[in-house]
């Protein structure tokens, strides 16, 4: 699902740098990143989704390698390839809950927003407790009613790759399992591979491999 070969990145004007000399995914296979705050987790999953672009190197996600693909085909491919969880939410406060959750079907042409989709977002809700708050807009939810519909509109496309950005990072022990046991549900009926960061040591378990990042940091292959 995933090959990273050669990768390295540098945000201007800092000292930060990644370099990933080798990383893979494969097909359905679940994966957790633990590592300290600032070590650039986030910065590979953006790098993955090609929300930001290598200084140098090949991404491939799902055959296409997407360093080479222009900022408009990268957002068609994230929107139609891949489930993203951000740290932040990113919610749109202008749109309700259920239009968060369907805004992925509004900016791909590939998606089509029919009766099944609208359906997938209602169950989807509702499997994470905010059922019944799909009217309402992010300002008149808690963190953590936003957080369940960023998770639903990562995976109300059914995409073949789930990232996640400490998806359960506002959520109580309770929460944080029934979200985790919906993620990997959805990802086992999409055929999904799950690349997830966390600082939550408690849910390790349940990945397949565990990768500490000190191994990019350090050169080495993962």
């Amino acid at each position: 699902m995933i090959t990273v070969e050669n990768l390295s990145f540098r945000y201007s004007a800092t000292s930060f740098g990644l370099r990933v000399p080798a990383f893979h995914l494969q097909d359905r296979e679940r994966v957790a990143i633990v590592g300290p705050s600032g070590s650039g987790k986030t910065t590979l999953l953006n790098l993955i989704a090609g929300i930001l672009t290598p200084e140098a190197g090949r991404i491939d996600v799902a055959g296409t390698d997407v360093a080479t693909l222009s900022e408009v085909e990268r957002r068609r491919f994230r929107a139609s390839t891949i489930g993203f969880v951000f740290q932040d939410f990113a919610l749109l406060d202008y749109l309700s809950a259920r239009q968060n959750i369907l805004y992925p079907y509004r900016i791909t042409p590939a998606l089509t927003l029919n009766a099944a989709a609208r359906e997938r977002a209602e169950a989807l809700a509702a499997a994470c407790g905010i059922g019944d708050k799909l009217d309402r807009h992010p300002t008149a939810l808690s963190q953590g009613e936003q957080q369940r519909v960023a998770i639903c509109r990562a995976l109300v496309t059914q995409p073949k790759l789930i990232l996640s950005d400490e998806a359960t990072g506002n959520l109580d022990p309770e929460s944080k399992a029934r979200i985790l046991d919906l993620l990997f549900e959805q990802a086992s009926e999409a055929g999904a591979a799950v690349l997830a960061v966390t600082h939550d040591h408690e849910l390790l378990p349940r990945f397949e491999r565990v990768l500490d990042f000190a191994q990019f940091r350090q050169g080495a292959d993962a």
